[in-house]
């Protein structure tokens, strides 16, 4: 089945929770015909994802989540599904519009059961009813078990909104959570579900609105946004036929020391593929003659002080400092020497740890720390850092100014004004060496071209998923971060893509 186009706009927990109040109080919706509207939505997906199952189990907690699960259920028995719905949780605490669901499902003659796991290897689809988007503490107990025992199960999962112990506002799994084959979102796209662990948990995502006016959503102010390359594609301008290379800028890419030239390589290589009209590599003068042997359109100088390495900046229009660069001496005059450059420089790999050790602003930069690097930049563990990746990016930005982008599943993009944007492609083949320095190659192309650092890191991005998306279609296992090149070129210019 095809998937309607998600939504750009992510939201807070708390926000979509004001959305549904003010549905409610401001527009005169009723809670019952929301939570309708949700269980519906949901039977929906179930019926098109898994057109022959019969046999589904509705796992219910207690609170607004239990009735969506229970509108769901009565929908389905009532079309001839065998349905068993397993409480989790005192029926006497249910209140609201959960408690009149489980009553109209009482009505139709669909009784709760009592929670078994064998219960569980009956059914074709199990339905994640147990909590909503209001959960902020680790799950245990009775909840826990049940979670842990849908694990084993070897049923596919619908999570309803967010799959339980998910949180909404972070992707932290708060102790364990539930892995969804699928998750059907409402009212707004929660945030969490894009990054850290979201995406693992969350599985194949859908939306649905729930009829809620669209004049309710501008009354909620928007800080996180999903990118969407083909909504930035239309940056990509056509080129004039009259053009030259030196319309499209000159990079320095400045790195590799000893024994890691490909770094420094694979960078220089990706600003050219995304169209860069010339690229330098400064480089050890140990190497700098085999840097371009394999690609010549690169050009490369070895460079051993900071006297050697002024001229070549006087001549660039944007510096990418760090892939191989490592932490030696010679590193760190490297580092030096680039403090005082005006234009835009993207600050990556071991640049960015040596700014952690000697922390330093920039003027205009993207700086673009993976978990460990950011760790590293806030004085802080890696663990900290995905516990929560808008904090940690946000306080990045802050620190360093510029642009930040923090690398990971749901790369974030966090910019001066506070907003922060999730890039929603790529994929676990990527999790290998030398993907970073192609990144931290297609921005300075990128920024070289003209883009703004906002635009560069919005656009970059995905154009560096996206490649990796393409070229991961082969396997995600054994993918070399070169072979993103031809599909860096190929999305680069989006007027010979077919739709």
């Amino acid at each position: 089945m095809s998937r309607k186009p998600l939504p750009t706009a992510l939201y807070w927990g708390s926000q979509v929770r004001e959305l549904d109040r003010m549905a409610i109080q401001d527009m005169g919706i009723s809670g019952v015909c929301l939570m309708e509207r949700a269980g519906s939505a949901a039977f929906t997906i179930l019926q098109q994802r898994w057109p022959h199952a019969h046999r589904i189990a509705v796992l219910c907690g207690v609170g607004n989540n239990a009735g969506d699960g229970y509108v769901l259920a009565r929908l389905a028995y009532l079309v001839g599904y065998d349905v068993k719905v397993l409480q989790i949780g005192d029926i006497s605490h249910l209140k609201g519009e959960a408690k009149i669901a489980f009553e109209a499902m009482n009505e139709v003659g669909l009784n709760v059961q009592v929670f078994a796991e064998k219960k569980l290897s009956i059914v074709d689809v199990a339905i994640d009813a147990l909590f909503g988007t209001g959960l902020d503490r680790n799950i245990s107990g009775p909840y826990r078990t049940v979670i842990e025992a849908l694990q084993r199960c070897n049923c596919p999962v619908l999570a309803l909104d967010i799959p339980s112990g998910l949180h909404a506002d972070t992707g932290n799994v708060l102790g364990i959570a539930v892995r969804a084959d699928a998750t059907i979102s409402f009212i707004g796209l929660k945030q969490g579900t894009f990054t850290g662990d979201g995406p693992e948990y969350c599985g194949d995502l859908y939306f649905d609105d729930l009829q809620v006016p669209t004049a309710l959503y501008r009354q909620i102010k928007v800080t996180v946004n999903r990118l969407d390359y083909d909504l930035l594609k239309p940056l990509l301008k056509k080129r004039s036929r009259s053009a030259h290379k030196g319309c499209f800028g000159h990079v320095l890419i400045i790195g590799g020391e000893r024994g890691m030239l490909g770094a420094v390589r694979l960078a220089a290589e990706a600003a050219v593929r995304v169209g860069a009209g010339k690229v330098t590599l400064a480089t050890r003068s140990s190497h700098a003659g085999f840097a371009n042997l394999t690609r010549p359109e690169i050009m490369s100088y070895g460079v051993e002080t900071i006297e050697e390495l002024s001229p070549l900046i006087e001549k660039v229009d944007v510096i990418a400092i760090g892939p191989g660069l490592g932490q030696s001496v010679w590193s760190r005059a490297m580092l030096e020497a680039v403090k005082e450059f005006s234009n835009a420089i993207v600050v990556d790999a071991d640049a960015l740890n040596l700014l952690a050790k000697f922390p330093f602003r920039f003027q205009d930069s993207i700086i673009t720390p993976h978990v460990g690097e950011a760790a590293r930049l806030l004085e802080s563990t890696s663990q900290d850092i995905q516990t929560d990746r808008f904090a940690a990016v946000r306080n990045l930005q802050i620190r360093f100014g510029g642009i930040c982008i923090l690398k990971g599943a749901g790369t974030l993009v966090a910019n001066q004004e506070g907003q922060v944007n999730v890039c929603t492609a790529g994929n676990p083949g990527m999790a290998c060496g030398g993907m970073g320095d192609v990144l931290t190659g297609v921005l300075a192309g990128l920024l070289a071209q003209g883009f703004t650092t906002l635009e560069a890191a919005d656009l970059g991005v995905c154009l560096h998923g996206k490649a990796g998306d393409k070229a991961a279609e082969k396997g995600e296992r054994g993918l070399l971060a070169s072979d993103l090149f031809p599909w860096l070129q190929y999305y680069a210019n989006p007027e010979l893509l077919v739709s």
